[in-house]
């Protein structure tokens, strides 16, 4: 005759069961991500190795993954959010997404002015000046303000207004120079189209090589896999065209980011603070930077990429990514004025 367990040891059965559910959901993040490069695969097998922690990761497009968690509301899965570009780390933000953060670690690694108190920085890009050569002197194209010049009237290639690239621009501008200098500088900017904003950087660096433009802003990473291509038609772009570092001998040249933040919704926080701090570490700079040709924001980590090799060393902006945010509206207003869309 078998006997029944008494009373305790069903109480502590129970109890290791759900001591036992609670530490398996611990070790699950829940990562929304905007980015989708080859080198994050390993980025993400690495910290699991690590941690312990399994990954399930939701891709998308930023609008469509902000649509996603603002739909879900409170009872969103997401712990993690990873995009690029400050502006849209704002609207997040402005939005009520992102959770306050305190970690000494990323306040030790990450630079203050990259950096917020609910989302960070992990890898940063360069906003430059791609002209096309024999057309354009590159003593004529130093800085930003430059490509609002007479001169330049039918020669000025662009994506859209809209466009976050151009919106964060546009921002650290009105945060240099206020808003009435940067809505003249719009206006000029316009005044120079050589037609009206379409398609994306790349778009607008192989427009410039075939002489449809003689000069566009570009971010980096853009230059950098056309250098990097094995393509003959790149290769050909790439010989027509030359990179300047805008505003080196003022504030230096606009940096854009890609980051990420915990959001309020998470139902695993340590497992979100260990990856945002993860993201910090040396390797992972290494995957994060390197998987879309862009620089660590940890100063001590170095990449082996020849392409930025190639570009060399420039004055960056260190206009705090906050500032970027905070007239992110008004610069959408500034360019729907000036007519660029």
């Amino acid at each position: 005759m078998k006997t029944k367990p008494t009373r305790p040891l069903v109480a502590i059965a129970l109890i290791a069961t759900l001591l036992n559910n609670a530490q398996a959901e611990e070790n699950v993040l829940n990562l929304y991500s905007a980015r989708h490069y080859q080198t994050d695969e390993a980025l993400y097998a690495n910290f699991t190795k690590q941690t312990g922690i399994r990954i399930n990761r939701i891709e998308g497009k930023e609008d469509e993954l902000l649509e996603r968690i603002k739909n879900e509301g409170a009872n969103s899965p997401a712990d993690i959010l990873l995009t690029v570009d400050a502006a849209r780390l704002a609207v997040a933000h402005e939005m009520g997404l992102f959770a306050p953060l305190k970690s000494a670690w990323l306040e030790s690694r990450i630079p203050a002015h990259l950096r917020t108190d609910d989302w960070f920085s992990y890898s940063t890009r360069a906003r430059v000046i791609v002209y096309a050569k024999g057309a354009v002197k590159p003593a004529d194209v130093q800085s930003y303000q430059d490509l609002a010049k007479p001169e330049l009237k039918g020669k000025v290639c662009s994506r859209s207004g809209s466009h976050p690239y151009n919106l964060s621009l546009m921002a650290s501008i009105i945060a240099h120079q206020g808003e009435a200098r940067a809505e003249e500088w719009a206006k000029n900017v316009v005044a120079n189209f050589s037609r009206a904003p379409k398609g994306g950087d790349t778009d607008q660096i192989k427009a410039v090589a075939a002489g449809e433009c003689a000069v566009a802003l570009s971010n980096t990473y853009y230059v950098a896999r056309l250098m990097r291509s094995d393509k003959a038609e790149d290769k050909k772009t790439m010989e027509k065209v030359g990179v300047i570092w805008p505003d080196q001998q003022g504030s230096g040249t606009h940096i854009n980011i890609s980051g990420g933040g915990m959001l309020k919704t998470s139902q695993h926080k340590a497992a979100a603070i260990k990856f945002l701090e993860y993201l910090a570490s040396d390797d992972a700079q290494r995957y994060f930077a390197d998987g879309n040709n862009e620089w660590p924001v940890v100063a001590s980590v170095k990449v082996v990429n020849p392409a930025l090799d190639a570009l060399g060393k420039f004055k960056a902006d260190v206009l705090p990514v906050g500032s970027l945010a905070m007239y992110r509206s008004k610069a959408q207003m500034i360019f729907d004025r000036a007519g660029y869309r």
